[in-house]
């Protein structure tokens, strides 16, 4: 078996620069590697279009459950907490408040709960292919954004026609940067989840029920903030971006109004730093990725 002295030495007697041969699996510098990444985006784009096509493939209904789970799940939530709880009060047009918040809970809950098991349920394509590992966490980011979009139009739909009624008004568009905030806030956690989860199997367990908790931390099926007596800990619970987004998602479609300045600043700067953070964190255990699922 040939050493790399071997090849070095071979090289030499050619006369070519061994200087010039890179490790492989090793991250490149950060331009090069964001230059790779660009180059695979159609790759990106179209696993991601067929991983959504396919997802409901192997039960009877089909991709309807992209339609029926989160009207099901908006309504499961509506009849416990809104019904039988009672936690309603105070919320004039609670079942929009609350399909709002569950539905648009569901893509960050999922990021943090799949981003765990991401990088070893990959292991076969990564073992196979040599590409920037951070394709795989962006492709299962853009499959659950489509997913979103259809449940985005589900909630419009939702809250028009159930009882006392949200009708469309001229603040509905603002609902698109909301959404591509909340989908970077994703990116941004999946890399870390990602990474955190490949060293630490154990922690898709943990990331579940962190998700449980800041589903109920983030107001999602409840005012949190107005049974918050305390005004520190009320402070510290709004600046959670979960809370942010829900709460700008509402003010656009339910009160028809533009959400404060500093919820675009918190939830943005939220997002700048978890997906920069995130990115450069997950994009530093490049080499180790293929190296320990072999």
């Amino acid at each position: 078996m040939r050493t790399s002295s071997d090849v070095i030495r071979a090289l030499r007697d050619r006369g070519q620069d061994p200087s010039g041969l890179s490790p492989i699996g090793v991250r490149p510098p950060l331009g090069t590697y964001l230059h790779e990444l660009w180059e695979r985006r159609h790759f990106i784009w179209y696993d991601s279009r067929q991983r959504t096509s396919t997802q409901n493939t192997s039960t009877r209904l089909g991709n309807l459950w992209l339609f029926l789970r989160p009207l099901l799940d908006a309504a499961f939530y509506w009849l416990i907490f809104g019904v039988l709880i009672g936690a309603n009060r105070g919320v004039e047009n609670y079942p929009a408040f609350v399909v709002i918040g569950v539905l648009m809970f569901r893509s960050t809950s999922h990021a943090l709960s799949s981003g765990a098991s991401l990088m070893r349920g990959s292991k076969s394509m990564i073992r196979a292919f040599n590409f920037p590992r951070a394709s795989v966490p962006i492709s299962s980011v853009l499959q659950s954004a489509m997913s979103s979009v259809i449940t985005m139009l589900m909630i419009c739909v939702a809250i028009t026609i159930i009882p006392p009624f949200a009708p469309p008004n001229v603040m509905w568009p603002l609902i698109i940067p909301i959404f591509v905030l909340q989908v970077l806030l994703n990116l941004g956690i999946t890399f870390i989840t990602a990474r955190i989860g490949f060293h630490l199997p154990d922690m898709a367990n943990v990331l579940s029920v962190l998700s449980r908790f800041l589903m109920y931390g983030s107001g999602v099926i409840f005012p949190i903030e107005r049974f918050i007596r305390h005004e520190g800990i009320r402070e510290i619970v709004m600046l959670n971006p979960v809370y942010r987004i829900l709460d700008m998602s509402r003010t656009v479609l339910i009160d028809g109004a533009v959400p404060a300045l500093d919820s675009w600043m918190i939830l943005g700067a939220w997002v700048l730093v978890l997906l920069v953070g995130g990115f450069v964190y997950f994009s530093r255990g490049e080499e180790i990725y293929g190296r320990e699922l072999r």
